[in-house]
């Protein structure tokens, strides 16, 4: 008898107060019984694997279904997206440039260097990692969730399919809907698989690690609330000429607290564009820019990239003018968007700013020790920044062209 109130209560709450719920249950949870967040822990481990799962089918065949039932006349906007996405993650690296000049930090490097994945030499590697992903076969790619392979092969695809008949075009339509339906399937159990990943985060004994990086983790972390609480307000205010707060703050509970916890931006594909969808916004844009913006719109790697290769030039003693700075700026950026194509994300690209300052890669990958140890939290809130500004750039665009269309 108890099911039938707890289901009835499950369907008028909100997920976002479910998921503040889990959260606060995952964190009492954690403290109170750590010896058996082990095996709750497989709830977040279920929910990651299945939105992972998903993810490249839905992009492929929403992608598909878009383009080939897209009618001549129509007008996509993601050019406009793409270059918010450019301005948001150069904007970034500037931002964590800028705070580590201001608040200097300096490392202790005496770990040892461990890494399974040798760093890219130079920035031609990590553009031509892109240039590779993109040819990459259509099989591997959805294997190995490779989203810039699948957007391409889903936009030959659909563009091929736009003069097919009525009946194939409107299958399309019908696989993104069914597609789309198990997607929400798996999004209502995000209250659950949260609650695992919050309990396990906590219990974890590596995060007594962190103290010792306090100073470093406040400036990464407080240079991505600044971008996302004040830079990002602003790109987007100039957009869409009004309060940006309301749409802000809504990505960020949506979309940013999931991706804190499953550290992973395809992973928050799903979620991403279910939310486009309650937004209203223009499903051909928001079906490509989305999983598009989960490669390259990587505005918490730009900040990664630049403050911990700083923290290795002021640890060593080195003095880095202005010139080096803004050349930081570009190369932290330019790194940032190849950091999907390249096997260890962000941290791996570390080495190649590192070089800008002479810094030997010895010393470089002890850094990127570090940036492991760290990574609870580093990577947590650089995943949220980044997945969460994906859906927010979005809809900047589709709004002020809709504003642009109404007049409004």
């Amino acid at each position: 008898m108890i099911f039938k109130p707890l289901l009835h209560w499950l369907h008028r709450t909100s997920l976002v107060t479910q998921i503040v719920i889990a959260l606060i249950a995952g964190i009492a949870f954690a403290y109170l019984w750590p010896s058996a967040t082990p095996s709750v822990a497989l709830l977040g481990q279920l929910f990651i694997s299945a939105l992972k799962s998903v993810a490249p089918v839905l992009v492929l065949i929403l992608v598909i279904a878009a383009i080939s039932n897209h009618r001549p006349g129509d007008a996509t906007l993601i050019r406009p997206v793409l270059w918010l996405y450019v301005i948001g993650t150069l904007t970034a690296s500037i931002v964590g440039v800028t705070a580590s000049m201001l608040f200097p930090s300096t490392l202790v490097l005496q770990t040892a260097a461990a890494a399974t994945v040798a760093p890219p030499g130079n920035v031609q590697e990590v553009l031509m990692a892109l240039v590779l992903s993109a040819v990459d076969n259509p099989i591997n790619a959805l294997m190995h969730a490779n989203y810039i392979g699948i957007l391409v092969w889903a936009v030959a695809i659909g563009m091929a399919l736009r003069h097919a008949s009525e009946g194939t075009r409107r299958l399309t339509s019908d696989l993104s809907n069914a597609i789309t339906a198990i997607i929400q399937g798996v999004i209502r159990c995000a209250p659950l698989g949260i609650f695992g990943l919050v309990a396990a985060t906590f219990a974890d004994a590596g995060t007594a690690a962190l103290l010792g990086y306090a100073h470093l983790l406040s400036v990464l972390i407080g240079c991505m609330l600044f971008v996302a609480l004040v830079v990002n307000p602003l790109i987007v205010y100039a957009k869409i000429r009004r309060n940006p707060y309301p749409l802000v703050l809504m990505c960020l509970r949506e979309s940013a607290v999931t991706a804190f916890f499953t550290r992973s931006s395809a992973a928050n594909i799903p979620i991403n564009l279910a939310l486009a969808k309650r937004l209203n916004l223009d499903p051909d844009t928001y079906s490509i820019a989305i999983p598009l913006g989960a490669t390259i719109n990587m505005a918490g790697a730009g900040i990664t990239i630049s403050v911990l290769s700083l923290a290795a030039a002021h640890t060593l003693g080195i003095v880095v003018d202005i010139p080096t700075a803004i050349l930081l700026c570009v190369v932290a950026s330019v790194c940032a968007c190849g950091a999907a194509g390249v096997a260890g994300g962000s941290l791996l690209l570390i080495p190649l700013a590192c070089s800008l300052f002479g810094i030997s890669n010895d010393v470089a990958m002890q850094v990127v020790a570090i940036g492991f140890i760290i990574g609870i939290l580093q990577d947590s809130a650089e995943t949220a920044l980044n997945s969460s500004t994906d859906v927010l750039f979005t809809a900047a665009a589709c709004q002020a062209e809709a504003r642009k269309t109404t007049g409004l």
